[in-house]
């Protein structure tokens, strides 16, 4: 066999290079047989035309000698008017000339001058022109973008009493997951949400920091989970951890050297087309985006610059719709935006998108990827065309932030942009507002609550817009007729009544590590449990209420004669005893003397005689009293 294959590089196979030659082998196969059945099409309706032309041709003719009977004209036979608007007319038009002109002469002279079958052509067309003014009319009240905004209907879920810095939809739009200023990641299932609108998980991955972004993959297998710390965690649906990045080393002055972040995150996205892909930003002065599989290091790093080369912190950044490049806003209010492959140099920079010091919470492609919105801490919102990036389409003030996560988001069709804005504790509500994208009008806005606008998001699957606020609450607002499923499955099933037998069982406690002989069985459901609990006697016997009473059933009463009723009864009395305690032990002085059985016998030997200190009485106490006290008396 030898040795000449030996050491050689296995092929390797793009498979995603093989699905996109595949898809454009099959779009052109079925351009072409489009081409092929429009031109069929075509060549049967020129056959069909020129039919009707052959049987028309004496009534075109005799209606040309009558008008130009009316109009006293000198002109030649039917035949050779129709010989020369034959040469005159194009050759790709083929038909009788009079019908294409009868529409544009007057009405009336049409029903003075010609007869025959013409006018209820034209009777047709009026009738067609007003179908077509009234389908311009439904066009336009279509087109009105403010009509299809779901706000008709809404239901609050209840987060906790912070402020819910988060919100993720996953692409199906079947759950929706929030998180907090009190750290917490909760989850809600549509599906299997009733009326009471619980959340059927609630956890905290990130221990003691706030969450500051959830965003679902493009597949909806897993949540990116951006806190306050440095190492950014990717959980499943179900909330366990998938992978963590790793920190970085913060004694090392070149960020691009190290194989994390090193400070504080602000937020983070999942890259649109790659699987397990995403970026983040830090306080620490990079952009790093990272793989699923590849936890210990960054992939790549991108490191914003001012226009003198200094550090810079990035307070958003994301993705472009195609995923080619990577936008972020930094804190001197400057938008760099980077080619993915090219991590050196921005391929566009604006300096003063926003004004510097204020940190610009968010920046959004729009659908078709040509449009950037960025919400900027200076209370602003500006549109830019990627296209000519230097300077901004549209701007709009009065929008007050007082978040670093205040985002915006485009509709689904395009043409709205929505954001969200902040009020003090008790100085009004905070308000979701509508701009229109062409014009950039303020053309709606609805009152939330009494609390600040934190998030915003509209699903384009559902239909639906979710919003975050200030207070702890989840708003979700649709449309019944507008929007789909999402909202709409749990907002129809009614509350299910808790079981009282269901609350008084015992909570089954998981010990993995404990010997079998001590491992408790799983309890595969309640219910089964609970029949099983009606089956024995013990576990099923009511425990019979208290006698009051002497008694009855051979109970004895609350006061009956056993210890536990005496002691109930004598434990109140007052049994303090207050006389003198010497004399409560010489009152037994003389029996003991007469009947010594407990002390003396032990030391009937050894003990001596016991001796007495006589008390004198007052009159002995005087005259034995010192003659120098009695002088002074």
């Amino acid at each position: 066999m030898g040795f000449t294959g030996f050491g050689k590089k296995a092929r390797t196979f793009d498979l995603e290079a093989m699905f996109e030659q595949t898809r454009r082998t099959a779009v052109e196969r079925s351009r072409k047989t489009l081409e092929a059945r429009e031109k069929e099409e075509e060549m049967n309706r020129e056959k069909e035309l020129r039919r009707q032309s052959e049987d028309l041709e004496p009534t075109s003719s005799s209606s040309n000698v009558a008008r130009d009977c009316s109009k006293s004209s000198s002109r030649d036979t039917s035949s050779s008017e129709s010989e020369t608007s034959s040469e005159s007319s194009d050759d790709e038009l083929i038909g009788p000339p009079l019908p294409l002109k009868m529409p544009e002469e007057p009405v009336n002279h049409v029903e003075e001058d010609i007869l025959g079958p013409l006018p209820p052509p034209l009777g047709e067309d009026v009738e067609d022109d007003d179908d077509d003014d009234d389908d311009d009319d439904d066009s336009e009240e279509e087109e009105n973008p403010v009509q299809k905004i779901p706000d008709s209907h809404e239901i609050t879920l209840k987060h906790g009493t912070k402020t819910v810095s988060a919100l993720g939809l996953d692409p199906s739009g079947a759950r929706l997951v929030t998180g907090g200023y009190d750290y917490d990641v909760k989850f809600w299932d549509f599906a299997g949400m009733d009326a009471s609108f619980k959340a059927f998980r609630s956890l905290q991955p990130c221990e003691c920091h706030q969450i500051k972004s959830l965003q679902y993959s493009n597949t909806g297998d897993m949540i990116l989970v951006v806190s306050g710390s440095s190492q950014a965690k990717v959980i499943d649906r179900d909330g366990f951890e998938v992978m963590e990045c790793i920190k970085g080393d913060q004694y090392i002055v070149d960020m691009a050297n190290t194989k994390g972040h090193t400070a504080m995150l602000h937020t983070g996205s999942w890259h649109p087309k790659i699987k397990g892909e995403f970026v983040t930003c830090s306080n620490d002065a990079t952009v790093r985006t990272w793989e699923v599989e590849n936890p210990k290091k960054q992939k790549s790093v991108f490191k914003p610059r001012t226009m003198q080369g200094k550090k810079v912190i990035p307070t958003t950044c994301t993705y472009s719709r195609d995923g080619n490049l990577i936008a972020a806003a930094c804190q001197n209010g400057s938008i760099q935006i980077w080619d993915r492959n090219l991590t050196v140099h921005p391929k566009f920079h604006y300096k003063q998108a926003h004004d510097p010091g204020t940190d610009t919470s968010c920046v959004t492609f729009s659908y078709d990827g040509n449009v950037l919105a960025s919400r900027g801490g200076d209370d602003t919102l500006k549109l830019w065309d990627i296209r000519q990036f230097n300077k901004p389409l549209f701007s709009a003030s009065g929008l007050p932030t007082m978040f670093p996560m205040t985002d915006c988001c485009f509709s689904p069709d395009d043409k709205l942009i929505v954001t969200g804005t902040s009020v003090q504790r008790g100085c009004g509500s905070g308000k979701l507002v509508f701009f229109e994208r062409r014009t950039f009008q303020r053309v709606y806005e609805i009152d939330i609550t009494d609390a600040s606008v934190v998030r915003c998001l509209w699903h384009p699957k559902l239909n639906q817009i979710m919003v975050g606020t200030g207070n702890g609450l989840a708003k979700v607002y649709y449309d019944p007729n507008k929007s789909q499923r999402g909202a709409k499955l749990c907002v129809v099933k009614t509350q299910r009544k808790a079981k009282q037998a269901e609350t008084l069982t015992q909570d089954y406690i998981i010990t993995p590590h404990a010997l079998p002989m001590f491992r408790e069985p799983r309890q595969r459901s309640t219910r089964k449990q609970l029949e099983k609990d009606r089956l024995d006697p013990l576990k099923s016997h009511k425990p019979e209420p208290p006698v009051a009473g002497p008694g009855r059933g051979g109970r004895v009463g609350t006061h009956g004669g056993t210890l536990s009723s005496y002691i109930v009864k004598n434990i109140a009395l007052d049994k303090t005893d207050d006389s003198n305690p010497r004399e409560a032990i010489l009152r037994h002085a003389k029996a003991a003397e007469d009947n010594p059985y407990w002390v003396s016998p032990a030391y009937s030997k050894t003990q001596p005689k016991t001796m007495f200190a006589q008390v004198e009485s007052d009159d002995e106490e005087a005259k034995n009293e010192p003659e120098w006290k009695k002088r002074k008396i």
